[in-house]
């Protein structure tokens, strides 16, 4: 072989070489710290999180969904642990969905939730219910797996992955 031909050779070796350990970070960079994509679309999520927490009830809404005008009823939803903890959602009868699907009201960056993983919803008595939809790691409703959609208690924690969720006053 000739030395031009040995010169290329080992050149184009050393190229395939540093092309291999460049794709080896990458792939370990977004192993540790994940995505670039999942974390754009947290913070686009989170001025409509803000904005819902910010919103109060109105009084006669409050009382028409509650159906008997209980005071005891609960108002917000408050994520007390997890990567969103802190944040509000205020309860006016809307339904409220869970999971981390960027249309979703709260978008979880959990490696643990599914893409739709639940859903609360107000009932024609006032009471609250949480509803797993299928998700692969489930819902739990005081250490309790859901297996039906189920009344949530005042204060009770609804955890999914590594976030808890609750209904407060």
């Amino acid at each position: 072989m000739s030395e031009l031909t040995l010169t290329v050779m080992r050149l184009g070796f050393l190229a395939v070489l540093w092309l291999f350990v460049i794709v080896a970070v990458q792939v370990i960079r977004s192993d540790l710290f994940g995505t670039r994509v999942t974390q754009r679309g947290s913070r686009r999520e989170a001025p409509r999180q803000q904005a819902a927490a910010r919103q109060t009830p109105p009084p006669q809404r409050q009382q028409s969904a509650g159906g008997r005008g209980r005071r005891g009823a609960p108002t917000k939803l408050v994520v007390s642990e997890g990567t969103l903890t802190g944040t509000t959602v205020a309860l006016q009868g809307q339904t409220i969905t869970l999971g981390r699907a960027h249309d979703s009201t709260i978008v979880l960056d959990d490696d643990y939730a599914s893409s739709r993983h639940a859903r609360i919803y107000p009932d024609r008595d006032g009471q609250w219910i949480v509803e797993d939809l299928g998700s692969t790691n489930g819902t739990y409703l005081d250490r309790t797996r859901l297996t039906t959609p189920t009344p949530i208690p005042l204060g009770a924690p609804i955890r999914i992955g590594k976030t808890v969720i609750e209904l407060r006053k």
